[in-house]
């Protein structure tokens, strides 16, 4: 781009190589310079002009995701997923989480709720489910937010905005529903709603870069429903109810126990401040 700068035009060259892409418009823009660079190139006789042609599109600011379900996520995969967020590259990562291992016959993973049967867990899974999120944010510069489209879809559109613009690793984790969980599908929606109100799947944001250091934002309500009103109408729980209702009764306590905890956590971590790594480093060189 700098050898051919005068013949291409000085300030076209320029406002590709300077392009703020960091919107949606910055980005349409460049892809119009990126034609218009094109365009230029083809009438300069140039082995270097040939190969920016075919380098040329390489000059827009690429949107990279990474797909997967829980039991890549949360468990076979967990090791290279905690590596490209240990990278720092700017990757976003959506993880749609069923909390079983559905396209395999429906085993348990490590994402599978305390109390819910699945195959390996016949009698009811006996541990708690891995809070895959609180592990992305301990690294502290890692986008991180857990959404359901049925219960707040703004908060869904935001969380995906914000982990786009994010410059960084960013990791959606998004409530799933699927048939292993023996719900009518076609209430799915309504489903989603029913588990954040129960405080089941909390939805929240952590985004590194608020100027507040408050970087952790609870995103839906204190439950109002408990968790069994919530459990009882899927399957996965209650056929544990029908077939040892006494151990059905303690799990799903233990289960209970889980969601207050979490609850009583994450709202502290939402009081809590944080200096996030860029932060440190301008204290440093102002000491």
């Amino acid at each position: 781009m700098a050898a051919l700068a005068q013949e291409i035009g000085e300030g076209l060259a320029e406002s590709l190589l300077s392009a703020d892409q960091t919107d949606e418009a910055g980005i349409a823009a460049q892809r119009a310079r990126v034609v218009q660079l094109k365009e230029r190139l083809e009438r300069i006789d140039r082995d270097d002009a040939r190969n920016l042609v075919t380098l040329a599109d390489a000059l827009v600011k690429k949107s990279v995701w990474i797909v997967g379900g829980d039991g890549w996520a949360y468990d076979i995969g967990f090791g290279g997923l905690d590596h490209v967020m240990a990278s720092g590259r700017d990757v976003n990562i959506l993880v749609l989480d069923t909390e079983v291992y559905s396209n395999t016959g429906g085993q348990a993973s490590k994402a599978t709720p305390r109390g819910a049967v699945a195959k390996f867990a016949s009698g009811g899974k006996q541990t708690g489910k891995k809070d895959l999120g609180q592990i992305a944010m301990a690294y502290g510069n890692v986008y991180v937010a857990q959404v359901a489209l049925g219960a707040n879809n703004i908060q869904v559109v935001k969380a995906f905005s914000e982990a786009e613009s994010f410059n960084g690793p960013s990791l959606i984790i998004a409530y799933s529903q699927c048939i292993a969980h023996g719900i009518d599908m076609e209430k799915g929606m309504s489903h989603q709603k029913e588990a954040v109100d129960s405080g089941y799947w909390p939805l929240y944001r952590y985004d590194p870069r608020l100027e507040d250091h408050h970087p952790f934002h609870l995103d839906s309500k204190k439950p109002s429903i408990r968790f069994k009103e919530f459990a009882w109408q899927e399957a996965r729980f209650a056929m544990l109810a029908r077939s040892q209702p006494e151990e059905a009764e303690r799990l799903f306590r233990l289960a209970q126990d889980d969601i207050d905890d979490r609850w009583s956590l994450y709202e502290q971590l939402a009081d809590i401040e944080r200096n996030v790594p860029g932060d440190l480093e301008d204290e440093e060189v102002e000491a």
